[in-house]
């Protein structure tokens, strides 16, 4: 019985299985609770998680080798967030002029909010580079923040950060703002919470997941243009 724990703590299955079970068990909880803020699938998969693998005596870098799979169908998914903004294409021409003009000054304030944050509060350079591209999807982020000589690692839980806190809390402040159009409010929090939020809006609305979704891969391009020229403006 020893061996074939041992065994199954060792193979890549039981990370992809972890994964994938904890993400259940979080859309569980979502829909048992009513769609709580705090019952995000994300959010209550990462404390699954965390605790099996302290449960299971197993490594990080042991449970990855199994859990990098889902890096797989990362793109693919990413890829069919077109189909329901396919859906709502005619709703496009009327918010074309103001998408173009409200995401790249989002992605602005966001860059530019993070470094001088970080700055007044005594941060150094370095950090200054890793929170710059905090807004963008996660994969995005890390490339960005390499580029301008930040630490990748690091932006990758920051974005995750930001994101479970957008999909939190996003959707009650803007109904707290009085923001009711989906579209609106799906380009604020994809804006701002990326994939996390992506799923929390689309989970609420498909129209507003699908804008949510426009908004991430929009948002993710305007910052890989933008952090560069603010970190050395700044």
């Amino acid at each position: 019985m020893t061996d074939v724990l041992e065994h199954l703590r060792q193979s890549p299955l039981l990370g992809l299985v972890l994964t994938l079970a904890a993400y259940r068990i979080g859309v569980a909880v979502r829909d048992r609770t009513g769609g709580r803020p705090l019952a995000q699938p994300v959010l209550v998969a990462i404390v699954v998680l965390a605790l099996a693998l302290w449960g299971l005596g197993l490594d990080y870098e042991v449970y990855m080798v199994g859990g990098s799979l889902i890096h797989l169908v990362l793109g693919p998914a990413t890829v069919a967030l077109a189909i329901p903004l396919h859906r709502q294409a005619h709703h496009l021409r009327e918010l074309a002029l103001p998408m173009l003009v409200a995401i790249p000054v989002g992605a602005l304030v966001s860059i530019g909010a993070g470094i001088l944050i970080v700055r007044g509060l005594g941060g150094g350079d370095l950090l200054e580079r890793t929170i710059a591209a905090k807004s963008a999807t996660t994969p995005v982020a890390i490339a960005i923040t390499n580029q301008v000589g930040g630490v990748g690692s690091l932006v990758a839980v920051l974005t995750i950060l930001v994101g479970i806190l957008g999909a939190v809390a996003g959707p009650s402040l803007l109904t707290l703002l009085r923001i009711r159009d989906r579209r609106a409010r799906g380009l604020a929090v994809g804006a701002v919470s990326h994939g996390i939020g992506t799923s929390r809006s689309m989970a609420d609305d498909p129209t507003e997941g699908a804008f949510a979704g426009l908004a991430m891969g929009l948002t993710a391009l305007v910052t890989s243009l933008l952090v560069p020229l603010v970190v050395h403006l700044l």
